[in-house]
């Protein structure tokens, strides 16, 4: 497997990125769906930098992420693809990444907004990025919130056109995004069917 993407498939480096945010979204999902109804004391306080730790990791990944995007390029479309089908596409990456950019970012805010320390994994001391305000510390809880709902709408309607494309327009939009031969196209199985066929016939 290739580090660097190709015209057919993303590279092992995009796909190492890729799956590695996507489990932490659904971890650091369900700490934050449930950290608030913890018990006050110790074990509510190491649940809640883990979150803000998993936060500023995810934030770092989409940096280095897109940076090898930009390095890298991108695979082209499947063939076949309709040009709108492309553009909306497009538009659900770029959303995807504004995304994983500004629920981190808002989550800093939150914390620095409440005066709270900020530490990865209490390994680093991070600062912070806005005085204490009030006022700050309530509307960025309310956007880091609402955003995370749209992170998930928009992540479930990705996952679902790479399904879509899987089950019924049969190409290999969702199989390049993992390691080659994980998952075979319905073209390739189509393919292997008419071989058969062929070789049948031969017979």
């Amino acid at each position: 497997m290739t580090l660097k993407n190709t015209d057919d498939r993303w590279g092992g480096l995009s796909q190492l990125l890729h799956w590695t945010i996507v489990v932490l979204i659904l971890v650091i999902a369900y700490i934050g769906l449930t950290m608030g109804d913890l018990p006050n004391g110790p074990d509510k306080i190491r649940t809640y930098a883990l979150h803000k730790s998993i936060g500023i990791t995810i934030l770092g990944l989409a940096v280095l992420r897109l940076l090898w995007r930009f390095y890298a390029g991108t695979p082209k479309p499947a063939p076949g693809t309709p040009h709108l089908q492309e553009r909306l596409a497009s538009l659900m990456h770029w959303a995807l990444y504004a995304l994983l950019f500004a629920i981190p970012i808002s989550g800093w805010v939150v914390n620095s907004s409440a005066g709270f320390p900020l530490q990865w994994f209490g390994l680093v001391n991070l600062p912070a990025i806005v005085e204490r305000s009030r006022e700050l510390h309530e509307a960025a809880e309310e956007a880091h919130e609402l955003m995370f709902w749209l992170l998930a709408l928009l992540a479930a309607a990705h996952a679902g056109a790479a399904f879509y494309h899987h089950i019924f327009q049969r190409d290999a939009t969702l199989a390049r995004m993992l390691p080659k031969g994980w998952l075979r196209t319905g073209e390739a199985v189509l393919a292997d069917t008419s071989n058969d066929k062929d070789s049948g016939h031969a017979a």
